[in-house]
């Protein structure tokens, strides 16, 4: 299902650890993206972000309208499936097969703090390590090569990167490659949560779509520009985007151009001979 030049996956939460867990089991990395509304509209302007989600081994949508959209356009996704959820769900299956985790993101202190909430909630879960890089680490050479060896050195099986979009999934594009059998996400603010850091929306304002009103209320200053006057009308017009497809594969296919005007020609020369032919006679 393609949804703003991005394909998406149709798997639900647990079929995604599924296919993870296979994929480690069988010594084969990859990386998982979590597209949502803004990374979307960031894609429209930059070629090279929509080229780096396309790359994902696995996409799912993190946004309850890409899962209206793919409703509206006649291919259903089954569920929204976030970085915040899969960060969960993905390290309860590591430690239940003897699989690392690595947390790479946060303020200092955070990823620490994650990593022990998570082992407390999923006994057994081995951390191969941690790692907060300082801000503009990725423009500078020397500070990037160390977060690079790093995590390497740690050789983690699942490897959560939450600096957000696109820093994450850069990061992981230029990682992955030294790091094969590993999985990659980018997760975005999920080790804060995880942490207790920062606080996620209610669940049933996740259900409802409203994920979103909770954050700009909680960070008015820093989202209402990118959430009001960037994500809402994009949202706006791809839904009426995929409603317009739905709509006509759901009419019956139009009749070819050819068939069309033969069909005029036709029903004209019929009118024609009626007009022509001679009424009955009326006797006076």
């Amino acid at each position: 299902m393609h949804l703003g030049g991005v394909e998406f996956d149709p798997l639900d939460e647990q079929q995604v650890v599924d296919w993870v867990m296979t994929g480690l089991h069988a010594g084969r990395g990859g990386w998982i993206a979590t597209p949502n509304v803004d990374h979307l509209q960031k894609c429209t302007r930059d070629p090279e972000l929509r080229a780096l989600l396309c790359d994902a081994d696995l996409s799912v949508p993190d946004g309850a309208p890409l899962v209206w959209a793919s409703h509206l356009c006649g291919h259903p996704v089954p569920a929204r499936v976030t970085g915040a959820d899969l960060l969960w769900s993905l390290t309860r299956a590591a430690a239940q097969n003897g699989f690392s985790v690595y947390f790479l993101g946060g303020e200092p202190g955070v990823p620490d703090s994650a990593g022990l909430v998570l082992q407390q909630w999923a006994p057994g879960l081995v951390v191969a390590g941690t790692c907060f890089p300082p801000l503009g680490f990725d423009h500078d050479p020397e500070e990037f090569v160390r977060v690079e060896e790093q995590v390497v050195s740690a050789r983690p099986d699942l490897v959560f990167v939450g600096l957000g979009f696109p820093k994450q999934k850069r990061l992981i594009v230029a990682l992955h490659d030294r790091l094969p059998a590993a999985w990659w996400l980018g997760c975005g603010a999920a080790i804060p949560f995880a942490a207790g850091a920062a606080r996620r929306a209610p669940g049933w304002m996740g259900l409802l779509g409203l994920e979103w009103l909770y954050r700009l209320v909680h960070e008015p200053r820093r989202l209402v520009r990118r959430y009001l006057w960037e994500d809402a009308p994009y949202a706006l017009a791809l839904l009426l985007r995929a409603a317009s497809s739905g709509l006509g594969e759901r009419l019956p296919p139009r009749r070819p151009a050819h068939v069309v005007r033969e069909l005029g020609t036709d029903l004209s020369r019929r009118l024609t001979s009626l007009h022509r032919a001679p009424g009955p006679r009326r006797d006076r």
